[in-house]
């Protein structure tokens, strides 16, 4: 395990590199090399010191720790303990959490960063960091009431993993018309239902359960709950998947499952608003996804390309014939546009602004591109390619979920073709 801890190099730094946070601060080179001329622009590609120092620390972790048992947990489709160990003591289950709850205390692209370059190694455990961080931690850090963040952030940036628990058997990319109930009893909610397609769902302890405390009244009456995994939760089912095999996926049934009352995430004016959580929280993971998506295609893309001038047939490197590099060079153009959509998304909403139509073609983008290139990347390497033992067609398999999860391509495009009609009708 690596002895570089990121909760407390950021510290460490933090000093330093107070002046490197505001991005527009950096002087830019004009054409001519003797004017240098202050901007307040710069490229998609410019980061702050500690975004940079994370996506070392992230890329050493992968390739030193993950890599060596990315084989072993697909087989198996089980999550090694020590790799999720490693990421609460790598500091990157807190990666946006405030150093006073145990966390990094870092930016929504930082998070995006640890996300992507964990992808290049491994996409199961890249959802396993990006739904602990990007919505369990983010619910909390947004909405969860101050003494809610002290008893569980500390837990989640230190060891406990989470889950969030929105879809059901009945209901999907229709994620309001969900079924759970909870009823109100004495001093305890009391949940009753089932949640279907559940990440983290095996390992977590933490689980923000959405369900309805009054069904009359539809999607307002949705509410989000905080259930420790000791009060009671079945952990059912657990999926035998195409990809992401090492990342869990369960069914979980709550059956008389008593839930304190202060267990309402944001307390008790927030009943009836799990909606509005589930909503805003789905358009920031989103982001998280398409970092996700953009990390498998550089992995896939980077374990291809080598082999590519390593194999020579009629004499000639089979990478420099014109038909394969011209398909490369086309999917390295694309893997490079939908990252670029990925870290704008990101910036905009670290910024304040309206990100929701380009989060969605960032999800969408990145998860076609993924597909993409993961499939030519199998066709580059031929029968090579298409074995277990090089770990190209395992990028595919993984790749097949990002059209799917955290909202489908379809959803995206209806998402965009809203913005647009909005625009120009």
């Amino acid at each position: 395990m690596q002895s570089t801890i990121l909760r407390s190099t950021m510290r460490a730094a933090r000093p330093v590199l107070a002046s490197s946070r505001a991005l527009g601060k950096q002087p830019v080179r004009a054409f001519s090399s003797t004017r240098v001329a202050q901007s307040g622009l710069n490229s998609l590609h410019t980061f702050t010191e500690e975004e940079q120092m994370l996506r070392e620390s992230v890329k050493r972790f992968a390739e030193d720790v993950v890599a060596p048992k990315v084989r072993e947990m697909d087989e198996n489709e089980t999550m090694d303990p020590e790799i999720i160990k490693g990421l609460f003591e790598q500091g990157l289950m807190g990666i946006e959490t405030s150093a006073d709850h145990g966390g990094a205390e870092s930016s929504f692209t930082a998070a995006v960063i640890a996300i992507e370059e964990l992808a290049k190694i491994d996409p199961s455990v890249s959802v396993m960091c990006d739904v602990h961080n990007t919505l369990v931690n983010t619910i909390f850090r947004t909405y969860a009431t101050k003494e809610q963040q002290d008893k569980y952030l500390p837990l989640l940036a230190g060891s406990q993993l989470g889950s969030f628990c929105l879809s059901e058997p009945a209901s999907g990319s229709d994620a309001f018309a969900l079924q759970t109930r909870a009823e109100k009893k004495g001093d305890h909610w009391v949940l009753n239902g089932s949640k279907m397609w559940i990440t983290n769902s095996k390992e977590a302890e933490i689980f923000l359960v959405f369900a309805t405390v009054d069904p009359s009244k539809g999607y307002k009456g949705i509410t989000c709950f905080v259930v420790e995994k000791d009060m009671g939760i079945e952990i059912a089912k657990k999926e035998q998947k195409l990809g992401i095999r090492a990342s869990s996926t369960c069914t979980l049934n709550f059956d008389d499952v008593k839930v304190p009352l202060e267990n309402v995430i944001g307390g008790e004016e927030m009943i009836g608003k799990g909606y509005k959580i589930a909503i805003e929280i789905l358009n920031e993971g989103r982001i998280g996804i398409a970092g996700q998506m953009i990390g498998l295609a550089q992995g896939a893309f980077d374990k291809a390309v080598p082999y590519t001038y390593q194999r020579k047939q009629f004499g000639t490197a089979i990478g420099e014939f014109q038909g394969m590099a011209h398909q490369m060079a086309n999917i390295a153009t694309e893997i490079e546009a939908a990252r670029l959509l990925t870290y704008n998304a990101a910036r905009l909403k670290e910024e304040g602004k309206p990100f929701t139509k380009e989060a969605a073609m960032a999800k969408y983008y990145a998860s076609v591109v993924a597909q993409k290139a993961a499939g030519s990347a199998i066709e580059w390497a031929g029968g090579v390619g298409f074995t277990r033992e090089t770990g190209i067609e395992k990028f595919w398999r993984d790749s097949k979920i990002g059209a799917i999860y955290e909202g489908t391509s379809n959803i995206q495009l209806n998402t965009i073709a809203k913005f647009l009609q909005k625009q120009y009708s």
